[in-house]
């Protein structure tokens, strides 16, 4: 019986016009950027068809987005939001650069916790605000003396600032623990900082873990969550996201909404409400292949890639391999490109602690996933 991950033969996904499959040209098998190799859940085909049939292709409007989300998350999570502090935005990226900007004054300080998504980074340049490191333990989870510190060297600036975090974390896989994020709340508001939280893979949380989003942590009253659908249900084609955040920010809510123009695509929209309302059964049979295939690459890395290291994520479908005892040098990504034909995420574009290291997309079928990490095994 197929499954989402194994409807698609190889043949069809290379016919694939997208990023992933296009990027490196014929003969690489890719395994890098955050699509899935995946069937749309049914609910948003439906939804998107019917659109397109009735030409109901113009500009997006209202709060469906938001009820959406509030809904969901009171259904898979217990989170008791309001539709009121939701606002639309064009994608993730966007949104964290524009909170950044109506939160922060120019110079501020932003703390982030490598190795992490690597826009990251740019986001803070790109909005002229300075870039601070607290960097994870090697375990890839948060270190609150690293924490203490970082927003110590933060708060000397005199800038106010915030600290940006991916939760879940992207590469390491890792879901905050309700411990963890108090612990980062109650050292944050010791030095003055806001919490800003990234939380677009927490409906991909694995069987024996807790998704807890910053917004259940009532020492972070104030943080704010920019979200959404589009890497769950693989609708990066169908741009749209969502700020979140509490009556505490209406202030912040209020001027956003008045000054903010660039909001999702209506089709965006209508896809994302569609997967927030009628793609439970959908995303529960995703995370049943990711779940599968997070156990399966701890067999290829002792298989092919003898020496690495690697442990099941908790959340994502995005596993972080440590290559370091390989002899590849920091971008191990390179090679196993050059001599293998397979191409994973390079670890060190994530920052600190990403030296030596690949993210490998699992969002794939096994069939697809052996013969990626088979190609690897040739660099050795």
């Amino acid at each position: 019986m197929s499954t989402p991950f194994t409807t698609y033969s190889l043949e069809q996904l290379t016919a694939r016009t997208s990023a992933k499959w296009q990027h490196y040209g014929p003969g690489v098998l890719p395994l890098w950027v955050a699509e899935m190799d995946a069937t749309i859940a049914p609910s948003v085909i439906e939804a998107v068809n019917e659109a397109m049939t009735s030409g109901d292709t113009g500009y997006a409007v209202g709060d469906a987005y938001g009820e959406a989300f509030v809904e969901y998350s009171k259904r898979h999570w217990n989170l008791d939001l309001d539709v009121a502090y939701t606002i639309p935005v064009i994608d993730v990226i966007r949104g964290l650069g524009s909170v950044i900007e109506h939160a922060t004054e120019a110079g501020a300080p932003i703390v982030i916790t490598p190795p992490v998504y690597y826009p990251f980074a740019m986001i803070v340049a790109g909005t002229g605000r300075t870039l601070v490191n607290a960097p994870m333990t090697a375990a890839g989870r948060f270190d609150p003396e690293t924490l203490d510190k970082g927003f110590a060297e933060a708060a000397a600036m005199g800038k106010g600032g915030m600290v940006l975090i991916s939760n879940p974390h992207n590469p390491t896989g890792v879901v905050h623990t309700r411990e963890e994020l108090t612990t980062l709340a109650t050292l944050a508001n010791k030095h003055g900082l806001r919490i800003l939280s990234d939380e677009i893979h927490a409906p991909l949380t694995m069987p024996g873990y807790e998704f807890i989003s910053i917004l259940d942590i009532p020492e972070a009253a104030d943080a704010i969550v920019v979200t959404s659908a589009s890497k769950s249900y693989n609708l990066a084609g169908l741009k749209g996201a969502l700020i979140v955040t509490h009556k505490e920010s209406s202030e912040f809510v209020r001027s956003m909404k008045a000054e903010y123009l660039e909001a999702p695509s209506h089709l965006g929209t209508i896809a994302h409400v569609a997967a927030l309302r009628g793609g439970d059964e959908w995303i529960a049979a995703v995370n049943k292949d990711i779940d599968r295939n997070r156990h399966l690459v701890t067999e290829l890395v002792t298989t092919f890639l003898p020496g690495a290291k690697y442990t099941p994520v908790e959340a994502t479908y995005l596993g972080w391999v440590d290559c370091r005892e390989l002899g590849l040098g920091d971008d191990p990504g390179r090679v196993f490109l050059e001599k293998g034909k397979v191409a994973f995420s390079s670890g060190h574009v994530f920052g600190e602690g990403g030296e030596g290291h690949i993210r490998v997309n699992m969002a794939t079928s096994p069939e697809i996933l052996t013969e990626a990490f088979r190609r690897a095994s040739l660099a050795l």
